[in-house]
């Protein structure tokens, strides 16, 4: 019972600091350590440090390291070629500026699903939304809702084939690949993005008839870059339509292709001898979408070749740009294997697993949304529960008869439901991106990411335990 308590305290510091803005770095080795000491193992705190700890994290990084850093090298080419400025405004053009939810809701939703970065979307967008919600004098403080859902809901966790990391996250633990229950995932998108729009509609019909407009903001620097650089930065270009759209669609169509076509037909039994602890099946998904991000990266660099303001610092600040969000959910992962070596995780694994004796499905996903609820993070809580819990749930699976396809889908919309409470760093990246508060925009944020995503990932469980993964 002490050792249960000791985590309970560690996960609610660890929440608290973190919404107080203390970096998850510094945060999860001492709440990790305030675990251990106050469960009484003190005398270990050492080893379990160098051996649990840093073991996780150099493990997850090992993983994924190429995930993030090509994703983020994406995201900022996309970003400085012009391509997500052109993709965007193409998409206010096409939809009109009547519909401007609409309109930034698909854009930001092109861009993620075409494997930019949601910073990088939040950034590019942002511009776009003020124009558009002026001329339709739709209240500012609905924007960050609005690029939130685009953004961070349903292309993140939902849409099959999203390179998003949360969706990367459950293939080497369940031997899946992104595009895991595909018919489930657009089912639950369709609710998020219906539902999440007629939100936002609604709120804004009712902020007009009110007569609010925009509201009185200082917009002297929000049609400007937002990270202060000159407005001739190359990222402002104009670029083809069709050459900007082809980079977002060989990240989908490579992926695509090796995962359904080239590698079910190559035989990897030649590997066993040189890696003989190497499972192909349950690492060919993430192979897959390696090869289209870089794919991507390449043929966009090569298409742009001519009109690159300075190539070199783009390529310099996309790979850089990977290390944060990398190291602070592998530092939540190695914080995450310091608590399931607790003695008093036993009695918290225990009670998780049997909230639906029969059931693994409600019980992930209840796993899922507790824990990046408490980080701050879905890709942290889903990276803590599928460490701690990942080998548990393929288990209930295989004996309860459910597909890891069907594991997957909920596990990664699981986690996209309660990750974006007040302490979330994406949501006060966005509101700063906005200059907004948490009391101008937060309960529209939480509308839409939150209130809609948790009845999809409902329907997702009840189709999935009725008829299965599809």
């Amino acid at each position: 019972m002490t050792s249960t308590l000791a985590i309970v305290v560690s996960l609610a510091l660890l929440m608290y600091l973190a919404y107080r803005g203390v970096t998850v770095l510094l945060l999860a080795p001492l709440m990790g350590a305030l675990a251990v000491v106050l469960s009484g193992d003190a005398a270990l705190l050492l080893p379990i440090y160098t051996g649990t700890f840093m073991t996780a994290l150099s493990g997850y990084v090992l993983q994924f390291l190429p995930i993030f850093l090509l994703g983020s090298l994406f995201g900022q080419l996309m970003a400085d070629s012009g391509a997500a400025n052109t993709l965007s405004r193409w998409i206010v053009a096409s939809v009109g500026e009547k519909h401007a939810i609409v309109t930034v809701v698909l854009a930001c939703a092109l861009l993620t699903y075409g494997g930019v970065s949601l910073f990088v979307v939040a950034f590019a967008i942002y511009p776009v939304a003020v124009d558009l919600f002026k001329a339709a004098r739709i209240p500012k403080r609905l924007i960050p809702a609005t690029i939130a859902l685009g953004a961070f809901t349903f292309t993140m966790t939902a849409l099959p084939g999203t390179p998003a990391i949360q969706n990367a996250i459950p293939i080497p633990y369940f031997g899946t690949n992104v595009f895991a229950a595909p018919g489930l995932g657009i089912i639950a998108a369709a609710i998020m993005f219906g539902g999440g729009t007629w939100w936002l509609r609604r709120r804004a019909a009712s902020a007009q008839a009110a007569g609010e407009g925009y509201g009185d903001h200082d917009d002297a620097e929000e049609g400007a870059p937002t990270d202060g650089r000159a407005e001739q930065d190359a990222r402002w270009s104009i670029m083809p339509v069709p050459l900007a759209l082809l980079p977002l669609l060989l990240v989908v169509g490579i992926n695509a292709l090796f995962t359904y076509v080239v590698f079910p037909a190559v035989d990897f039994s030649f590997l066993a001898r040189r890696f003989p602890d190497l499972e192909p099946q349950k690492i060919v998904g993430l192979w897959a979408l390696i090869i289209a991000l870089a794919t991507a990266c390449t043929v966009l660099v090569l298409l742009r070749l001519k009109h690159w303001n300075n190539l070199k610092d783009t390529i310099n600040q996309g790979v850089f740009g990977f290390m944060l969000p990398l190291f602070n959910t592998a530092s939540e992962v190695g914080y995450g294997a310091i608590i399931a070596g607790l003695a008093g995780f036993a009695i918290i694994r225990d009670t998780v697993l049997n909230v639906a004796p029969g059931n693994p499905l409600i019980s992930e996903a209840v796993a899922m949304n507790v824990l990046a609820g408490i980080t701050g993070s879905s890709s942290g809580g889903l990276s803590i529960a599928l460490q701690t819990l990942g080998q548990d749930y393929l288990r209930m699976a295989h004996e309860a008869g459910i597909s890891a396809e069907l594991m997957h889908r909920v596990a990664v919309m699981a986690a996209g439901g309660m990750d974006t409470l007040p302490h979330c760093g994406a949501i006060i990246t966005l509101l700063a991106i906005c200059k907004l508060t948490h009391r101008q925009s937060y309960g529209d944020i939480a509308a839409v990411t939150i209130l809609f995503p948790l009845p999809a990932l409902a329907l997702v469980i009840a189709l999935g335990t009725m008829f299965g993964g599809f």
